[in-house]
């Protein structure tokens, strides 16, 4: 793509990753306000989780949709309409008076942080020429990785000293920032089209995970027998295999399943979203755990994740070296290895396991997933034609999303009823009359551990079930096409639709 004359890059990028870097931080920064946000709203731990997960779930169906809106709406528009999204949502939750509205803006602040960040990766791709943009994405992924590294512990802090809502009073100047040099100094570097949007396939993608979610989430607080949390699941079931069919069939998907034609993609896909359950899940349970059973502070059990977001920061490019020279599967296998044996070591955690342990093990279990994230995608999109790109990028970062949203509450839900019904053994076994206060808050803390550890074990068993999958990966040389671009886009159309050459 030829550059625009006169373009200047420094404020269209500095604008850009301020945006990006305060959405990728807000996505962070509440794991470890949850438990003093449990207390402060009076909620369940299958209630506040939404927080991080309603936050997934809208990134994950935007993902998608956001194909189209670059396509229809100029740069500048999408940037404003996104930081002004993400701005509208930080002052909702800011000044929430409860948990409703401030699940509300959150969900706002994720709709623009949706659109935000495919829209980042398509700016650098386009205002970058090819000799300049392995420099343009490094310093991209400064924002990715600076942003969770700090995440926690800033969290932390401000929770020791301050009012929750404080996270979202130093998140909102920065996004106003951001919106004013958007106002100021982004211009229209995409091409504009007209493109036509699948919108019964956004309608069921919604309905599908949103359903599924809800069931997941609900069935914590009413049990698997509930008729709202299995009619929740049915219908999420039956949206999302309407939406598949209607992906199938439809002209212009917002995804494209045919990627799944493509064995290493399909593989690495389902390795990646089983990680991702197992990744997010713990970034919610440690920090229940460590402040609400071992009476950790907040700025404590913060620093306990830092390390590990650091290190894998670190390793990335480590990582990157390396695959380009073995391939995936070694790294895989060793990276999920070393994932399985540290999550299995959380399966273990008592009313006084160490706080260096669980920094150890926890920093273990990063760095596995830093061995094993970037190769397995990059496996996968390697196999694709050039013209699929986006569509496997596209299914990679919505399935990623999602998983990691429907997983969390999955292990949430787990970890909830296996608590509660532990809860109920003890005090039967024991005989302890609901009165005795000081009795039932020690059951409760043991049944709480009993609850986290086994919601551990399911998360064990999902990666060792990886772990075997990972010895499937081959390595594949990236696709080849023949022949000028338009017609490379035209053959894979043609066999994505099904439509014979003679009928065009």
């Amino acid at each position: 793509m030829n550059m625009i004359p006169g373009l200047k890059r420094g404020p269209i990028v500095a604008s850009i990753l301020i945006g990006a870097f305060v959405a990728i931080l807000s996505q962070t920064l509440l794991n470890v306000a949850l438990p003093t946000m449990m207390e402060d709203l009076n909620i369940s731990a299958n209630t506040i989780q939404w927080l991080s997960t309603g936050y997934l779930l809208v990134n994950g169906v935007l993902v998608p949709i956001s194909a189209y809106l670059i396509e229809r709406f100029s740069t500048r528009q999408l940037f404003i309409t996104a930081m002004s999204l993400f701005t509208a949502g930080t002052v909702i939750a800011a000044f929430a008076p409860g948990f409703e509205l401030l699940l509300t803006g959150r969900l706002v602040q994720a709709a623009g942080a949706g659109i935000l960040m495919p829209l980042m990766t398509i700016i650098f791709l386009t205002i970058f020429p090819v000799e300049e943009r392995g420099k343009a994405m490094g310093t991209m992924g400064i924002a990715m990785i600076f942003a969770p590294a700090i995440g926690p512990t800033l969290s932390g802090w401000i929770i020791q000293h301050h009012s929750w809502r404080v996270l979202f009073y130093i998140v909102l100047p920065l996004s106003v920032i951001a919106l004013i040099f958007g106002f100021i100094y982004m211009k229209n570097v995409t091409e504009r089209s007209k493109p036509k949007l699948d919108l019964p396939g956004v309608i069921l993608s919604t309905l599908g995970f949103g359903g599924l979610l809800y069931g997941f989430s609900d069935a914590g607080n009413h049990g698997w027998s509930s008729t709202t949390v299995q009619a929740s699941l049915i219908i999420g079931g039956i949206a999302l295999v309407l939406f598949i069919v209607r992906e199938l069939t439809a002209k212009h998907p917002i995804l494209q399943f045919r990627v799944f034609r493509y064995d290493m993609f399909s593989l690495t896909t389902l390795i990646n979203a089983i990680v991702t359950m197992a990744l997010f899940s713990g970034m919610i349970l440690l920090p229940i755990y460590t402040q609400r059973i071992l009476g950790f502070t907040p700025l404590k059990s913060g620093l306990l994740l830092m390390p590990g977001a650091l290190l894998m920061g670190i390793m990335m490019p480590i990582t990157g070296a390396i695959f380009d020279k073995i391939g995936a599967r070694w790294l895989a296998v060793l990276g999920l290895s070393i994932t399985a044996l540290s999550t299995y070591e959380f399966t273990r955690l008592t009313l006084d396991t160490s706080y260096t342990y669980i920094m150890l093990m926890y920093t273990l279990r990063s760095f596995g997933m830093a061995l094993l994230m970037m190769p397995i995608q990059t496996a996968g999109l390697n196999q694709l034609p050039p013209s699929l790109n986006a569509h496997g990028s596209a299914m990679s970062q919505t399935l990623r999303n999602v998983s990691g949203a429907l997983g969390t509450a999955f292990l949430i839900t787990i970890m909830t009823n296996t608590a509660a019904d532990r809860g109920k053994e003890l005090m039967i076994s024991g005989q302890i009359a609901p009165t005795d206060a000081l009795k039932v808050a020690e059951i409760t803390r043991e049944a709480t551990v009993y609850g986290i550890n086994h919601a551990f074990v399911i998360a064990t068993w999902m990666t060792v079930a990886a772990v075997v999958l990972s010895f499937f990966i081959r390595r594949v040389k990236p696709h080849q096409q023949t022949g000028s671009a338009v017609e490379a886009v035209k053959d894979e159309i043609n066999k994505a639709t099904q439509i014979p050459s003679a009928a065009k």
